[in-house]
């Protein structure tokens, strides 16, 4: 039974992975300045052992503690407008889902329709979807789609809830497909300078774990 369990992170706390699950750790240090606590860091790509640790859609979260959110934005209009980039958080105080409402969503043009596709690590927490319902309700133009790579907390009636909100109020939820992680790979993951862009490795367990989750969520929706 595949369950998401929230532990202490070792060294895990900026989406480095642990050693044990990530060789390349001890290989590669990414050079990192120490961001403030629960800081919101906003950027075009994402660091590839951040993507490798974090999006990873295993049974256990273990020092899994951020949430990555990668978006597209398509605002409809005369001249069509594409942005996209990502978003990560502390999971503490201000999450990602919150950020984009409070920071992105404000940016883009009022009275117009906006398609938004999220790429997130895990699915949202119960105040966060709370906050989905709401932006979702008031602004009519807005269509989100939410792709999650796990599901976070599935088990709690609380969060069945408040997944099932969300389809109310509108917001289509899927679960990454390995064709997901794929896009997310080649449109958000920096790759090293100098060299060619290398092709997405799929993890082992990848699709078993996609096919996992797909059927959590049906049951709950």
């Amino acid at each position: 039974k595949m369950a998401e369990k929230q532990e202490e992170p070792s060294n895990a706390q900026n989406g480095e992975p642990d050693n044990a699950e990530e060789g390349e750790g001890t290989k590669k240090k990414v050079k990192r300045e120490d961001l403030p606590p629960f800081e919101i860091v906003t950027g075009e790509r994402l660091p590839a052992i951040f993507f490798k640790f974090q999006f990873r859609n295993v049974e256990y979260s273990s020092g899994r503690n951020k949430t990555f959110l990668c978006y597209v934005v398509e605002t409809q209009g005369k001249e069509p407008v594409t942005s996209r980039g990502y978003l990560e958080d502390e999971h503490a105080a201000a999450h990602a889902e919150m950020a984009f409402f409070n920071t992105i969503l404000p940016t883009c043009q009022a009275g117009t329709r906006h398609d938004v596709t999220w790429y997130v690590s895990s699915s949202p927490c119960v105040t966060c979807a709370q906050r989905i319902c709401e932006a979702l309700r008031k602004n009519k133009g807005l269509r989100l789609t939410i792709m999650v790579g796990r599901l976070f907390m599935w088990e709690e009636p609380e969060m069945q809830a408040a997944l099932r909100s969300m389809k109310e109020a509108g917001c289509k939820l899927r679960i990454m497909k390995p064709q997901d992680f794929e896009y997310v790979w080649k449109n958000f993951v920096e790759q090293e300078e100098g060299e060619e862009a290398k092709s997405f490795v799929p993890w082992e367990d990848i699709q078993e774990n996609f096919q996992y989750y797909e059927e959590k969520l049906a049951e709950i929706l």
